[in-house]
């Protein structure tokens, strides 16, 4: 009777709850190799924090979103559903999809969005990965609320390369803005100038006690003495890179963007938005007595403005004498950690440096030794005129840009890989991304009188199978800034990183080909390069752009297009039928 009277959205998330709950769970031994299904419905929630509530954009009313749960090798489905007027598409954040590429969600790239009252069901297998994933809206900054945690476990039998965490808690970093986040980008992209900034960081949602009206607000991390918990981390924030620490605790990193890494302590980490970190938190023996905030602030190389604050959690401990039914005392000592300065780029460089891939028997570092084809980058910001003679608020009158060898990537309004599969491409993209910069320059040193970029609609071709070396350069035009890269499609290996210009003549000498990280998305340097590999075996039209959503809104992307091998499971299957019209 009570589920009739709810809306129709509501029923089907309602139903579908229902079923996963009168069906009792899967046995372990079921688990090899499942399906498993999901329902998102794409629905408007009010929410309330700094105590101003809003209307946002969620996945079932949750804000962050559901979590995902697979095992290496499940199948995983999810059925969406759009009840809101903005247009859709979700990204499974890391997920290789492998002979899937129908499924990667980025929006005009692989698929059209979906439109109000259409369905689109993402369908895809977990092969080869295991730890932490995230997903995410994929279009326009529709992202800062659509979000939520991607767990993949090992296979049946399979232990963790480290002992075995007594909890796993997902800590996932976001922002909050009291502004609508499409308005805050529409009107950045009509005046030309830098977009408005968050009001406030977030912890699994909540902004924490250090900012006004928010200390309700606030997560807290429950522990016991003497056990070690599993932090599955994720950086979910729009525009912002971070520095995150656990007063009095140390944290040991295990994993990255879903691979294993040779462990390593520190007492802070850093996080680009788009990257995912486990890392293992072994609480203190005894009861501390104490309470520790667990803190977040951003790392910050431009010379924009920015969100210049911290957002903190809380860490308690259980006291294991206490015999009530509250154990956890509200006025202990509370400990404060030390981070970085905001523009510590000696210590943002030491971290990225200490991560190696584990490149063991069991979890070997696949490098590739011999390159086919390789590519040189420049990533960064520039400017176009302002049009209809009109005064723009970027620099010296201009629109802020960004590109990628100077051509800052225009969406198109039919999704590329559709276009690609169907023969009918021209008019929607040319096949001619430059593989070097048209006009070198210094590119570190004083930047070039003209900062103006192209706008084209272009991609890169490479043939199946080919070894890919990709340098990315890092520019001074409009000032050296850190740029987060995700590659769609692909892990690679970070072979090498640097400050300066590239110079292929010596840095490739120093290249790590026997243990290098490896990731999906990696911040370039500011003021400097980074090098990486991959094999580009997996058919489809893959995105490759800054995760900074500002630069990414901007241009600072392109696209990859690997073609079809020979066999039939080197070949990219044939669209799904609900796949959604432009």
């Amino acid at each position: 009777m009570a589920v009739c009277l709810l809306p129709s959205f509501l029923r089907t998330a309602f139903v579908f709850s229902c079923i996963m709950f009168i069906f009792p769970a899967l046995t372990e031994s079921q688990q090899t190799g499942i399906t498993r299904n999901y329902q998102f419905d794409i629905q408007k929630t009010n929410v309330t924090r700094l105590c101003e509530t809003k209307s946002i954009v969620t996945v079932n009313g949750q804000f962050p979103g559901p979590k995902i749960v697979a095992r290496e090798g499940d199948r995983v489905v999810v059925r969406v559903v759009n009840h809101v007027s903005h247009n859709i598409t979700l990204h499974w954040h890391g997920v290789r999809q492998l002979q899937s590429a129908w499924a990667d969600g980025p929006a005009y790239i692989t698929q059209c969005p979906i439109q109000k009252g259409h369905t689109y069901v993402y369908n895809f297998t977990i092969v080869g990965q295991r730890g932490t994933l995230w997903w995410h809206a994929h279009i326009s900054w529709l992202r800062a609320t659509l979000y939520g945690p991607i767990i993949i476990l090992p296979k049946l039998g399979v232990l963790y390369p480290f002992a075995k965490p007594y909890k796993e808690v997902p800590i996932i970093f976001g922002e909050w803005w009291k502004a609508d986040t499409e308005a805050v980008i529409s009107q950045a992209l009509q005046t030309g100038g830098g977009p408005n900034v968050s009001d406030a960081y977030t912890i699994n949602g909540l902004p924490g006690p250090l900012y006004n009206c928010s200390a309700k607000d606030t997560f807290k991390l429950k522990v016991k003495p003497g056990k070690t918990y599993l932090l599955r981390i994720i950086n979910a924030a729009l525009n912002d890179e971070l520095f995150f620490s656990i007063a009095n605790h140390s944290l040991t990193v295990v994993e990255v963007d879903a691979v294993y890494v040779k462990p390593f302590a520190t007492k802070t980490l850093l996080i680009t938005p788009g990257q995912t970190t486990n890392v293992l938190l072994t609480t203190h023996a005894q009861y501390p007595n104490a309470n520790f905030f667990m803190e977040a602030r951003p790392y910050v190389t431009g010379q924009g403005t920015f969100d210049n604050s911290t957002v903190a959690g809380i860490l308690e401990y259980e006291n294991p004498k206490s015999f009530s039914s509250s154990s956890f005392k509200k006025d202990l000592p509370l400990y404060k950690p030390t981070l970085p300065d905001l523009n510590d780029t000696s210590f943002a460089s030491n971290f990225s440096g200490k991560l190696k891939s584990l490149a063991n028997a069991q979890y070997p570092a696949n490098v590739p030794q011999t390159i086919d084809r390789q590519f040189f980058f420049t990533v960064g910001l520039g400017t176009e005129p302002c049009t209809h003679n009109k005064t723009c608020q970027g620099p010296n009158g201009t629109k802020f840009s960004a590109s990628v060898n100077n051509v800052s990537f225009v969406l198109p309004t039919t999704a590329l890989l559709q276009s690609h599969f169907s023969g009918k491409s021209k008019g929607v993209y040319a096949s001619t991304f430059p593989i070097i910069p048209l006009n070198p320059f210094n590119y570190t040193g004083t930047p070039p009188n003209n900062t103006f970029v192209t706008n084209d609609t272009k991609v890169l071709v490479v043939p199946f199978n080919t070894s890919v070396e990709l340098v990315m350069q890092d520019t001074s035009i409009l000032g050296v800034e850190s740029h987060p890269l995700h590659i769609h499609g692909f892990n690679f290996f970070v072979v090498g990183r640097g400050f300066g210009n590239y110079n292929p003549a010596k840095d490739q000498a120093g290249f790590n080909l026997v243990d290098p990280v490896e990731r999906n998305t990696v911040g370039v340097p500011p003021g400097g390069w980074i090098a990486v590999r991959f094999l580009a075996d997996n058919p489809g039209v893959w995105f490759m752009h800054c995760h900074l959503e500002v630069h990414t809104s901007w241009g600072l992307r392109m696209a990859w297009l690997v073609l079809n091998g020979n066999l039939p499971n080197q070949k990219l299957p044939p669209p799904p039928s609900d796949l959604p019209k432009c």
